[in-house]
């Protein structure tokens, strides 16, 4: 069920390049393995409905590793090993808010919440980061983002990374807040990831329009 969202991916399923998208997946799982399964591709459109998104944590593509993607950006299943861009997320959490590092990446709790874990690109190849970009992903999640953007309430758009930060042109509205940093990638965490602060600064910015904060904790014993 993908509550709001689904007059938005209905119209976009409408247009020549979803019909292409989908054929080129498809073939993709024929002859490749995919990632995320086919069930979990709009995960996050099913956690965090449209009318309840009150931050967007942009992505790029889905982890490429066997067992890892399950349609939340940066987020992994319970039980999977943190991958090192999400182990940087964690460890800039415990300098940022104070809480200690989980052996889980599952974010679902975040999803929950109103934070929409959205990658720019939803499916990938085994092995392959970005094999699937360029392929009409793109549109389909630029309009998910303007979506967003018309809301009349202030979301929070958190951008790592150049490839999230291409889509601040999406973000017009005034009242909205957009928080930029270098992805937490090991390649990039230090050039300006670490340090910056987005949790607290989401929570501050949701705060001075009177929301609730996120609770940014994820595992369900801390």
């Amino acid at each position: 069920m993908l509550h709001d969202w689904s007059h938005i991916v209905e119209l976009q399923q409408q247009q020549s390049y979803s019909r292409t998208l989908s054929q080129f997946v498809e073939r993709e799982r024929l002859q490749h393995v995919v990632y995320p399964a086919h069930s979990d591709v709009y995960s996050a459109l099913r956690l965090t409905p449209l009318e309840k998104t009150r931050v967007v944590l942009l992505g790029q593509d889905p982890y490429h590793g066997a067992g890892q993607a399950h349609g939340l950006s940066f987020s992994v299943p319970n039980g999977v090993a943190l991958p090192p861009s999400l182990r940087n997320i964690m460890k800039e959490r415990q300098a940022d808010v104070g809480i200690p590092l989980s052996p889980h990446g599952n974010l679902t709790r975040w999803a929950k919440q109103g934070v929409l874990l959205l990658n720019s690109t939803l499916t990938v190849r085994e092995g392959e980061a970005g094999s699937h970009r360029g392929q009409g992903w793109e549109t389909f999640t630029d309009a998910l983002l303007a979506a967003v953007n018309a809301k009349d309430h202030r979301v929070v758009f958190v951008l790592w990374g150049s490839t999230a930060q291409q889509k601040h042109a999406l973000i017009t509205g005034k009242h909205h807040v957009v928080l930029e940093a270098p992805h937490p990638s090991p390649l990039s965490a230090h050039r300006g990831f670490f340090g910056s602060s987005p949790f607290s600064q989401v929570n501050k910015a949701l705060e001075e329009v009177g929301e609730i904060p996120i609770d940014w904790r994820n595992d369900i014993n801390q």
